[in-house]
């Protein structure tokens, strides 16, 4: 019913930049929450960032001050960009959203694909 379509990962220098995409599709309502998560080698999947529909914003504080997240509504699109980056930043980045579908009026989690991200010193 709903798809989030990841895009922007690669290999980049450390203290380069980089932006992320991800497109959510599908028979949907709303989207109160959109947000990044990211899975190291050998590490949990954590949370990088989330945004409201209202643009209330959060960030893990390993991110603080280096990735931005911002979303399109009108798109239902959420962006992470990505500056100052390190080796540790390193993973496969996941959108996530919570999404209302248009034909239930109910919420649900909806994951993207991954993208990977590699940050060479």
């Amino acid at each position: 019913q709903v798809q989030l379509v990841e895009s922007g990962g690669g290999s980049v220098q450390a203290g380069g930049s980089l932006r992320l995409s991800c497109a959510a599709s599908g028979s949907i309502a709303n989207i109160p929450t959109m947000a990044w998560y990211r899975q190291a080698p050998g590490k949990q999947r954590e949370l990088v960032a989330r945004i409201s529909s209202r643009g209330s914003t959060m960030y893990a504080d390993s991110v603080k001050g280096r990735f931005t997240i911002s979303r399109d509504n009108a798109k239902n699109t959420v962006y992470l960009q990505m500056n100052s980056l390190k080796p540790e930043d390193t993973a496969v980045y996941y959108c996530y959203a919570w999404v209302v579908v248009a034909t239930t009026l109910v919420g649900d989690n909806y994951w993207g694909q991954g993208t990977r991200l590699t940050v060479s010193s």
